[in-house]
């Protein structure tokens, strides 16, 4: 029997709708078997975030090669690494276990505005770790920190999209829903670009959108599909999702991860 398997490293959400917590439950929504490397944990909730522990490098190694050697992985999904230590010891593993359908998700600032990445390990994030991706996936906000190029209009994605690949990674997904108009995400392999476009969603309710987004696509590679097959699989995944987003707390509410399944009245 084969069983698709997928590992994400990243922070732990205490709020549930995001990091670790929302990269299982899309997983798990998608068919595919989920693992967790635990990088942070934050103590967060859908107004902001109140604290942050961060895991000694060495323990987030001991968490990925305790999974990978005995359970194995088809793919690997990062979010929030927090610090260089950390986003060095788990690019030196994802070499060392030769790793290589990985999708990783830039998280450097969180919705409230608090940051996830410190500004002192972007330089160790972009230099170490995207080099070793099959697909990165920041938002625009994260693009233009990482390459200094305002984002206001679809040429302006381009042109971050081609310094975005010049790091290393085999594809760039830059997502483009902080622009007005249609949300449109664009994929990138270097030669060609591809558009992925579909309707605004209204609703205050986005929290976990770019981690679910990410590990949605992780989850496809996992089941064997094709990069531009696993982007168009999550981007329709996440517009549901988002649709359906789910009215909890006094701040941004988290995207319903299983809306496939069920609806709340």
């Amino acid at each position: 029997m084969k069983i698709p398997r997928a590992l994400t490293i990243a922070g732990s959400d205490s709020g549930g709708g995001a990091g670790i917590q929302a990269d299982l439950k899309t997983f798990a929504a998608l068919g595919v078997y989920g693992m967790s490397a635990i990088a942070a944990l934050t103590s967060q909730n859908t107004v902001g975030v109140n604290g942050i522990l961060e895991i000694d490098p060495d323990f987030v190694s001991s968490q990925i090669r305790s999974v990978v050697l005995d359970i194995g992985t088809d793919a690997v999904k990062t979010g929030m690494l927090f610090n260089a230590a950390i986003i060095s010891r788990v690019a030196r593993d994802i070499r060392e276990l030769k790793l290589d359908r990985l999708v990783v998700d830039p998280v450097m600032i969180a919705k409230s505005g608090h940051h996830l990445l410190k500004p002192e390990a972007v330089e160790t994030l972009a230099g170490e770790l995207f080099p070793l991706a099959l697909v990165i996936t920041p938002n625009l906000h994260e693009a233009e920190a990482l390459t200094g190029i305002r984002i206001e209009t679809a040429g302006h994605m381009r042109e971050a999209a081609r310094k975005l690949k010049e790091f290393g990674p085999a594809y760039v997904v830059l997502k483009g829903g902080h622009l007005a108009g249609t949300p449109m995400d664009l994929l990138f392999d270097g030669t060609r670009f591809r558009e992925y476009a579909n309707e605004r969603c209204h609703t205050p309710h986005t929290h976990g959108t770019g981690c679910t987004f990410a590990s949605a696509i992780a989850a496809f590679l996992a089941r064997g599909f094709s990069v531009e097959d696993a982007v168009a699989g999550a981007k329709e995944y996440i517009t549901g999702a988002i649709r359906h987003g789910l009215p909890l707390g006094s701040g941004h509410g988290p995207v319903h991860h299983f809306h496939r399944y069920y609806e709340f009245e």
